[in-house]
């Protein structure tokens, strides 16, 4: 067997030429576990890791280094006390962690995890399902996910889950539309949307090398999307409490709980599958044929996905909130026009390359090149901030923009009329009395 192999990987799709219905009954069953099993590692892993990087203990009572927090907290949420409120609508109250908890399980019946391999005589791929329209159906499945917010939100009948569903939801759409840009520069290069193929299509250099900039989007905005911070706007606990699951208790909370954690495993085995080569070994231990084939994909797969799990983890401990317009400035006016410039120059080449003699890689630097000095024109022909003023030197009318405001540091309210009438008459008395005193 040829264990050094120098010349570059040839990746095939998956193959389900061979699949059967109880191979589809056991794929889906392990990937139900596999979710679970690593939501309970991440439910470990964030707290110990937040805990170093913040100079605390983290969770380490229950069981040996706190390893039987996750099981803790899992018996509390089935055992604590499920209530209901009295106005909601019971049956979308319901309904809606089961559309979310749903809608993260199922996309990751279309993320290979690894290559064919033989599992009781058969040859299958490490890969419940594909189709050429597998990365719509993920953005499909992703924006489903939107109605168990806002029907959780909306069900309850109170003002503060309303306000947490309908800015979770301004959130989700808006990022989701940069991320989709983001993506679409991928299918270009791929010349195609089958996930498989996708990975195939990585064999020589990973997208995240090749597309740099729509690799940064989609990392920004899925940190948007599953609501991480510094972007959990709608869960800000000293403005919504818990946003959208402020009325839920139980396992209720629970099951949306554990859709977020799923979504984050979502968007790193998409991030994995698009930008970083699926399951592919990395460079250089591709060109060993041994540790590039069967079940060794999943072993890759798995670093790659906890490697952007941990990137999530370490934006936590590290970044602040951002302000709700400051974020949504964020998302509309910087990362979908960028998307759009990186898209059009991205189908530009594709097009160059298809009728012109010249080499992938010189075009991909050129337009890297000019992209860049595109960026850098944007950046410093933007209009610059007004220059801060001191609120001592503006008169305060108790008006701004029409909008009734109070008055900021080093301002004086504005008197009454009855306080001005009698201001006059005070200071005379305090003059008398000085007088008398001397």
């Amino acid at each position: 067997m040829n264990l050094l192999a120098l010349a570059v990987p040839d990746y095939a799709a998956s193959d389900f030429s061979e699949e059967t219905w109880w191979l589809t009954l056991i794929k889906a069953v392990f990937i139900i576990v596999y979710l679970i099993v690593n939501v309970l590692i991440a439910l470990w892993v964030e707290r110990r890791g937040l805990g170093r990087m913040q100079t605390r203990p983290g969770p380490n009572v229950a069981g040996p280094l706190g390893l039987f927090q996750a099981f803790a907290d899992a018996g509390k949420l089935l055992f604590k006390e499920d209530m209901w409120t009295r106005g909601a609508d019971k049956f979308l109250y319901f309904l809606a962690p089961a559309i979310s908890a749903f809608c993260a399980f199922s996309i990751f019946a279309v993320i290979p995890m690894g290559p064919n391999v033989q599992v009781f005589g058969r040859s299958t791929p490490l890969q419940l399902a594909d189709m050429p329209v597998a990365a719509l159906y993920i953005l499909a499945i992703a924006s489903l996910g939107i109605y168990g917010i806002v029907l959780g939100g909306w069900s309850t009948r109170s003002t503060l889950p309303l306000y947490g569903a309908v800015r979770s939801s301004a959130q989700v759409i808006s990022y989701e539309l940069a991320m989709g840009l983001s993506l679409v520069s991928v299918f270009l290069m791929s010349g195609t949307m089958s996930t498989s193929q996708i990975v195939a299509a990585q064999g020589r250099v990973w997208w995240a090398f090749a597309l740099i900039p729509a690799f940064v989007i989609y990392c920004i905005s899925a940190c948007g999307e599953v609501n991480r911070l510094p972007f959990d706007l709608p869960e800000a606990e000293g403005e919504l409490v818990a946003g959208h699951m402020v009325e839920y208790s139980s396992m209720k909370f629970g099951w949306y709980y554990l859709s977020e954690y799923v979504n984050m495993l979502n968007v790193s085995a998409i991030a994995t599958t698009m930008f970083f080569g699926g399951w592919h070994a990395p460079w250089p231990i591709s060109h060993i044929e041994f540790l590039n084939s069967g079940w060794w994909g999943m072993l890759w797969f798995f670093l790659k996905m906890w490697f952007f799990m941990m990137l999530m983890i370490w934006t936590r401990a590290t970044l602040l909130r951002f302000r709700y317009d400051q974020f949504m400035s964020l998302g509309w006016k910087w990362l979908m026009p960028i998307a759009l410039v990186w898209l059009v120059m991205v189908a530009v080449v594709r097009g160059l390359t298809a009728w012109v003699e010249i080499s992938l890689p010189v075009m991909g630097g050129v337009v890297l090149a000019v992209f860049l000095l595109v960026l850098a024109v944007l950046w410093l022909t933007d209009s610059p901030e007004p220059e801060p003023t001191d609120p001592a030197d503006e008169e305060y009318t108790g008006f701004a923009d029409g909008f009734p405001v109070p008055p900021l540091p080093g301002q004086l309210p504005v008197q009454s009329p009855r306080a001005a009438r009698a201001a006059p008459v005070t200071v005379a008395t305090a003059v008398i009395e000085e007088g008398n005193d001397e």
